[in-house]
């Protein structure tokens, strides 16, 4: 199924697919193949939309937070803006501090994409990035696919190549609500589990500072299901300085995390081939006029976004997301609700 999803400034109509399998229904736009609703249902078999978005492409042209949105060619931060390939400097623009933030700010979220394949269950966008797009070097061809399985699962993958080396780091930056994306209370009330045993600390500017810290003693500890709240205002730095969570753990299990709502009627697994997952408590949402007359406040939805480590490209310790000219890339994140 397809509906309009509103009109760009451009004269160019954005459109909205419909994809449905497994009791799951998701709906998303070619605007930045973005996911703009989740229907998952309850043990009851009660439906709910578990992801903030907006009613129509206008709230995604104006939105600040990434709702929904695929980030590329690399997410997170790099410190200065510029990294190497070889012998080569890549410079991208600073637009954080003097930082880049999810490659921007020629966001792939603000481009139509091509939709190159559309059934029941499965929905194939494609985005072309020329030559020095963001800063990125190469000619690149980049296909996402979301297919839903008959077991529940929502399967996001990545699928690029391109004529140079360059760099494919790319994730959804959905925030979960497994209460219903209406219900902010519960965001924090939700229940999290992160088996790993280390993450990455920031420094004010939200870029990683190289260590990787136990987690034991810390309100980092999330190997065992805890109330994301319930620690997120503790006396504790890496709190303090990002106003919440917002930082790196290592991948080194699968699930690498599981979500539930604060009754335990509906969770989520997070499965991904890649070696870290951002946890964001979404702690700088303000006021943003979402879906369904909702507006949303801070820490009213959570980011679980797979990826190589943040700044990794100036890190040589950390895997590394570059990429060798004409190798086919591919990786996939799986959220699988029961």
């Amino acid at each position: 199924m397809t509906k309009s999803f509103g009109t760009l400034p451009n004269g160019q109509e954005a459109t909205l697919y419909t994809i449905t399998c497994g009791g799951l229904t998701a709906e998303i736009t070619d605007y930045g193949a973005t996911l703009v609703r989740l229907w998952v249902p309850d043990k009851a078999g009660h439906l709910a939309d578990v992801v903030l978005g907006y009613d129509d492409v206008n709230g995604y042209r104006q939105g600040k937070c990434f709702f929904g949105t695929i980030v590329g060619r690399n997410a997170n931060r790099v410190a200065g803006s510029s990294f190497m390939i070889g012998d080569r400097k890549v410079q991208l623009t600073p637009n954080e501090n003097g930082n880049n933030l999810h490659s921007g700010p020629d966001f792939y979220h603000t481009r139509l994409w091509t939709v190159e394949f559309h059934v029941d269950n499965v929905l194939v966008l494609r985005l072309d990035s020329p030559d020095g797009d963001q800063g990125f070097p190469g000619n690149a061809s980049i296909r996402v696919t979301y297919e839903l399985d008959p077991m529940g699962g929502l399967h996001i993958s990545y699928d690029a190549e391109c004529d140079q080396d360059t760099v494919f780091n790319l994730t959804n930056h959905s925030y979960f609500n497994l209460a219903g994306h209406q219900n902010q209370k519960a965001a924090m009330e939700q229940l999290l589990t992160i088996p790993s045993g280390v993450f990455c600390p920031d420094d004010a500017q939200n870029i990683p500072t190289g260590e990787e810290r136990d987690v034991e003693g810390t309100p980092f500890d999330f190997r065992k299901p805890k109330a994301i709240g319930r620690d997120i205002d503790a006396d504790y730095e890496p709190l303090i300085l990002q106003g919440g969570y917002d930082h790196n753990f290592e991948v080194y299990t699968n699930p690498c995390a599981t979500l539930s709502a604060p009754d335990g009627s509906r969770n989520m697994m997070v499965y991904t081939d890649l070696p870290g997952i951002q946890f964001y408590s979404g702690n700088f949402i303000i006021d943003e006029h979402g879906k369904d007359g909702v507006v949303y406040g801070k820490r009213s939805g959570v980011a679980l976004e797979t990826q190589y480590y943040p700044n990794a490209l100036n890190n040589p310790a950390w895997d590394q997301p570059t990429h060798p000219r004409g190798e086919p890339y591919h990786s996939e994140t799986v959220y699988w609700f029961y």
